[in-house]
């Protein structure tokens, strides 16, 4: 699958969710409350990911990640949060697949954002939002 760069500065969330439903970024967005303001000013909240995508039909839930759930990370279609940090001042959503990480945002913080695949994670994983079993 192709990566899904993000086009909002804090829409790393609606780009995730994109690239798990197969469908570009605007479309995705729609999906959100708010969406283009909130991907503009705010970001969104992992239960307003969950939200959205139950909005598309998929069941999706988020927990902090304790190490009994740390392996679930890894699992296709997975979205972590990382933690605040100076590298990531607001946080940063990327999506796995493949045994990679979709990072919609690769070059940050170039202002020209590119999106791509990484093989481990740039930040502290403290949020995971995976399917409902």
């Amino acid at each position: 699958m192709k990566p899904v760069k993000q086009e909002d500065s804090l829409g790393c969330g609606v780009a995730c969710m994109a690239f798990i439903l197969g469908i570009n970024y605007q479309n995705s967005l729609n999906f959100f409350k708010d969406g283009r303001k909130k991907a503009n000013k705010a970001g969104f909240f992992c239960r307003e990911i969950v939200m959205a995508l139950e909005k598309a039909g998929l069941r999706y839930e988020y927990k902090y990640i304790k190490p009994k759930i740390k392996k679930k990370i890894y699992k296709p279609n997975t979205i972590v949060f990382l933690r605040r940090s100076k590298k990531y001042p607001s946080g940063h959503y990327l999506c796995r697949a493949d045994n990679k990480w979709m990072d919609p945002w690769i070059n940050f913080p170039v202002e020209e954002k590119k999106a791509g695949f990484r093989r481990s994670l740039p930040g502290k994983p403290i949020y995971a939002i995976f399917k409902h079993l």
